[in-house]
C-alpha cells in the first residue's frame, strides 16, 4: 500500500511528537518528518489516519513511540567530546562534592540523552582516571529513548570514529581491538546501568529528591519544546542533591527555564550548581540603590579612542559616529525588552525608552522613579535604570544595581552586560571579559558583548582575539533586536555599530 500523506497528517504528526518524545521540529524538518511519517504508515499496512490515531493513544510499552525515537533522535556522538566539561566535573564539581554533599556515600552520576554510550562511558573512564576514589563505587545510570542506541552502548563495541578525540595513553589503557572496532574494557563496562526510558514522562520513581549528585543533560533540551525541557530541568532540580552540578550541551542554556541553579564557569565552560533549598525559597532583596536626578550627560565621540573605555566613548566625545539612522524603537512587540528574560512588565517603560532614545538620561530616570515603589524589584525596571546609570557615567550606581538584578535572575544576559561595563570602567578587565562571556553564552544573539570583547582584547594587544569577536559582532549586529539596540547599543545607530566593527577588523589585520 501506497500512503498518500496531507499537510493535515504531517501537522497533526509533528502535534504527536512533541506530545510523545517532548521533540520540536520547525518546517525547515519537515521533510524528514514527511519521509519518518511515510515510512511508518507503509510499515503499519494502516492509513495514515489510523496510524496517527494508535500513535496518539498509544501506551509507552506499545514501542511505536520508541521507534520513531530512533529515526528522530540525532545519535552523533563520541569520546570525550567537550572534554573541559569533563575537567570541569573531576577538578572542580567533584571535590565540593567530596565531603559533606556526599556524606561518605558513593557517587551519583545521570547521562540523560546518553544515546550510544559514549558520554557515559567517558564520565566512568574519567572518575576512574582523575578521581580513583571516587570512582570506586560509583553509580552512573545512563538513560535514552532509542532503543536501537542502547543496545548499540551495551554491545560497548565502538569505531575509531568514536575515539577521535580520545588521548591515545586512554584509548590503550581501556580499549582492545575487535575487528575493525574496539572493544571497552570490562571494568569500565560494568560501572554504567543503561536503561530505556523518555525523558519527556514524569516516572516519579525514577526522579526521586536527591537520587543524583552530578546531571549530564548535553544536546537534549535543544530538540525539545519549551513546555517539556522547563518540565525536564524541574525534574532534574528534584532528583538532584542540594549544591549538585548539572551539565549541558554548550549550544543550552537554563535561561527562561528555570532560576533554581547557580551559573559556573571554570575550565573555559559554563554549567550549573543546584540552590540549595534555603536559597531556593528565599526572595530577593529588597531595592536598596538610591537614585536621584542626574544630569544629561555629553554627546556620543566619533571614533573609539585607543585608551578609553567603551563607556567613556559613550559618555564624554561631543560628536556622533553617525546620526541615530533607526529613528524611534518601535514597540517591542514581545513585551519585554530584548536581553531581560522576565514576563511582560506591570509599568509602563515607554516614556523612559523614548527619553533613552533622545538621551535625556537623567529625565529618563526621573521617570522611573516616579514609579511605584513596588517596581522597584521588577528586572526590566532595575536594567533599564541600570543601562541609563551607565550611559550617564554613574558606574559605581549601575553596578549596584547590576548584580541586584542578577542575584534576582542570575540568568540575566542584560544584567551581565552591564556589570561588564562597570567592571571596565573599575579597571578590572578581566571580569569584564568573564561577564560579557557570561552574557554571550546565556543569549547567543546578543551582539553587544561580543563587540565589547573585541573592544578589550584589542586593547589588551590580542588581535586574533578582537577580530574574532568583532566579525561575531558584525554577524549578530545584522539581525540585533530594535529595542535592544536602543538599550544597550550606547546611543549608536545599528549602522554606526555595524562600520565601527568594520574599521576594527580592519585595524586588526582583517577582512571586514
Amino acid at each position: 500500500m501506497i500512503a498518500h500523506l496531507g499537510d493535515a497528517d504531517l501537522d497533526r504528526f509533528r502535534g504527536i511528537i512533541a506530545r510523545r518524545l517532548g521533540l520540536q521540529f520547525d518546517d525547515a524538518k519537515l521533510g524528514l518528518l514527511a519521509d519518518v511519517l511515510h515510512r511508518r504508515v507503509e510499515a503499519s499496512g494502516q492509513s495514515p489516519d489510523a496510524y496517527l490515531w494508535h500513535l496518539e493513544s498509544a501506551r509507552p510499552a506499545s514501542g511505536e513511540p520508541a521507534l520513531l525515537a530512533r529515526d528522530l533522535t540525532v545519535t552523533e556522538t563520541y569520546f570525550f567530546r567537550n572534554r573541559e566539561q569533563l575537567r570541569a566535573l573531576t577538578e572542580s564539581a567533584l571535590p565540593s562534592l567530596a565531603s559533606p554533599p556526599t556524606g561518605g556515600r558513593p557517587l551519583r552520576i545521570l547521562s540523560a540523552g546518553c544515546a550510544s554510550g559514549e558520554e557515559a562511558y567517558s564520565l566512568a573512564i574519567a572518575l576512574r582516571e582523575a578521581t580513583p576514589e571516587l570512582a570506586r563505587g560509583a553509580s552512573i545510570q545512563a538513560v535514552d529513548v532509542n532503543p536501537a542506541a542502547l543496545e548499540q552502548a551495551r554491545r560497548a563495541r565502538y569505531s575509531a570514529w568514536s575515539l577521535r578525540d580520545t588521548p591515545a595513553e586512554t584509548r590503550t589503557r581501556w580499549f582492545r581491538a575487535h575487528g575493525r572496532e574496539f572493544l571497552l574494557d570490562a571494568a569500565v563496562r560494568e560501572a554504567v546501568v543503561f536503561e530505556e526510558r523518555n525523558l519527556i514522562d514524569e516516572h516519579p520513581d525514577f526522579w526521586q529528591p536527591n537520587a543524583f549528585d552530578v546531571v549530564f543533560c548535553r544536546n537534549v533540551l535543544m530538540y525539545f519544546v519549551p513546555e517539556s525541557a522547563q518540565a525536564l530541568v524541574g525534574r532534574i532540580a528534584r532528583a538532584l542533591v542540594p549544591g549538585g552540578y548539572l551539565f549541558l550541551g554548550h549550544a543550552e542554556t537554563l535561561r527562561g527555564l528555570s532560576q533554581d541553579f547557580h551559573l559556573r564557569h571554570t575550565h573555559s565552560t559554563f554549567y550549573y550548581q543546584l540552590k540549595t533549598a534555603a536559597e531556593r525559597s528565599a526572595g530577593p532583596e529588597a531595592a536598596t540603590a538610591a537614585l536621584s536626578t542626574l544630569p544629561s550627560p555629553a554627546p556620543l565621540p566619533a571614533l573609539v579612542g585607543e585608551s578609553e573605555s567603551w563607556v567613556d566613548t559613550i559618555r564624554r566625545a561631543a560628536d556622533r559616529i553617525q546620526a541615530l539612522a533607526d529613528g524611534p524603537s518601535p514597540p517591542d512587540r514581545s513585551g519585554h525588552s530584548a536581553g531581560v528574560e522576565a514576563a511582560k512588565p506591570a509599568w509602563d517603560l515607554s516614556g523612559s525608552r523614548e527619553l533613552l532614545r533622545q538621551e535625556r538620561f537623567g529625565a529618563a530616570l526621573e521617570l522611573l522613579q516616579a514609579l511605584p515603589p513596588e517596581s522597584a524589584g521588577d528586572p526590566e525596571v532595575l536594567l533599564l535604570r541600570a543601562a541609563l546609570l551607565a550611559h550617564s557615567g554613574q558606574l559605581a550606581r549601575a553596578e549596584a544595581l547590576s548584580r541586584e538584578l542578577i542575584e534576582r535572575d542570575e540568568l540575566n544576559s542584560g544584567g551581565h552586560y552591564v556589570l561588564a561595563l562597570c567592571r571596565e570602567g573599575a579597571g578590572d578587565r578581566a571580569a569584564a571579559v568573564e561577564h560579557d562571556r557570561i552574557a554571550s553564552y546565556l543569549d547567543p544573539s546578543f551582539a553587544m558583548p561580543r563587540l565589547h570583547l573585541g573592544l578589550l582584547a584589542r586593547r589588551d594587544g590580542d588581535p586574533a582575539a578582537a577580530s574574532r569577536a568583532f566579525e561575531e559582532a558584525l554577524a549578530l549586529l545584522q539581525k540585533e533586536d530594535a529595542s535592544r539596540m536602543l538599550l544597550f547599543g550606547g546611543g549608536f545607530s545599528r549602522g554606526a555599530l555595524i562600520a565601527l566593527c568594520r574599521a576594527q577588523i580592519a585595524a586588526c589585520g582583517g577582512r571586514p
